[in-house]
């Protein structure tokens, strides 16, 4: 086969240093999530939705065929930060977790994955973002060291 095609949809889901409530503001929260989904485009990873609230963010697209997880990630985090610590005052102390947790998504599963991204605030009335994280842990059978995972 001469042509390289891939459709690998991602499902990323990093927090601010500490979970300390950066995105708190929801223009701010609205803007950081555009910024994001314009990275991702300019790495040829295309974004389905993002979504987050004040101290994590869930990113689903779709996996460019040149660009490796850890290359996407690394560049989404430096860009954003950089982007985020120019445009407001009150966030100049701004920084990602330095993980992150990466999850395959099937085609068919998009749709309901998001509307559980597009739908973040209402989700975490009821549960935390240490909860969330290990109920996805735990259903796509990741094993995982607590000392290591809430920095």
């Amino acid at each position: 086969m001469p042509q390289s095609l891939t459709q690998i949809y991602l499902h990323i889901v990093f927090s601010t240093k500490n979970r300390e409530p950066f995105l708190d503001d929801p223009l701010l929260r609205q803007n950081m999530h555009q910024y994001l989904g314009g990275a991702c485009r300019q790495m040829d990873c295309p974004a389905v939705t993002i979504g987050g609230v004040a101290d994590h963010v869930h990113i689903l697209l779709r996996l460019g065929r040149m660009i490796t997880v850890a290359e996407l990630i690394k560049e989404l985090k430096q860009q954003s930060s950089k982007w985020i610590k120019s445009k407001d005052v009150g966030v100049r102390d701004f920084h990602w977790q330095n993980g992150y947790a990466g999850f395959s998504a099937s085609p068919g599963h998009l749709d309901r994955l998001g509307v559980y991204i597009d739908n973040q605030e209402e989700h975490h009335r009821t549960e935390s973002y240490q909860d969330e994280l290990r109920r996805l842990f735990r259903k796509y059978g990741l094993e995982w060291d607590e000392r290591y995972v809430w920095d």
